[in-house]
């Protein structure tokens, strides 16, 4: 695989993680530099770690991998995205907007994994593809993960200001639609 299609590839592995950072920004009423930080530092070492686990566990493991990431992975994003839409009407104002914000490790440990098991199964692919360098591929996964990530919370926050109850909504609709997404696309649906 050559730089360009591992950049592609990077930048589809990606892209479940921005959703989430763009829901936790959703959730904050004022960006912080360390929330930027945090969230790119969690998904984008996730998202880095996964493959090269993979990588390493290889042909071994693959049909037992493939056979249930995509049910992990919807159901943590489909749980997360239900609180939120709970939180979203919920009555009290308070409530939410500490819950939803929250930046802890024990949350931000679970929505790593959650958006990084696909990852895992790209590590393994990449170790039956051959001529694959695992180091670049899992520089450029972290990198374009981190980037992403962060500015996915920036972006959320601007949005999230105006509109947060809605915007809570949508948050846990976007985590239940995409964990929704990684099932039905192994199932064979899309």
């Amino acid at each position: 695989m050559g730089f360009w299609e591992l950049f592609l590839l990077a930048i589809g592995l990606s892209m479940d993680a921005f959703a989430v950072s763009l829901c936790k920004g959703l959730s904050v009423e004022k960006v912080k530099f360390k929330n930027m930080l945090f969230c790119g530092i969690w998904f984008g070492g996730f998202q880095a770690l996964m493959p090269l686990i993979g990588f390493f566990i290889g042909s071994l493991f693959a049909e037992y991998i493939v056979a249930i990431d995509h049910w992990v992975a919807f159901v943590l994003l489909a749980f997360i995205g239900a609180n939120m839409i709970k939180e979203a009407f919920s009555k009290c104002e308070e409530c939410g907007s500490e819950k939803d914000a929250d930046f802890s490790i024990k949350t931000m440990f679970i929505m790593a994994i959650a958006t990084s098991i696909d990852a895992l199964a790209i590590g393994v692919s990449l170790s039956m593809a051959g001529d694959v360098d695992i180091w670049l591929s899992i520089a450029l996964i972290g990198v374009v993960t981190f980037i992403l990530s962060a500015f996915g919370v920036r972006l959320g926050v601007v949005f999230g200001a105006k509109y947060k109850k809605k915007a809570e909504l949508l948050g846990g609709v976007i985590l239940i639609v995409l964990g929704l997404k990684i099932l039905l696309e192994h199932l064979g649906v899309f």
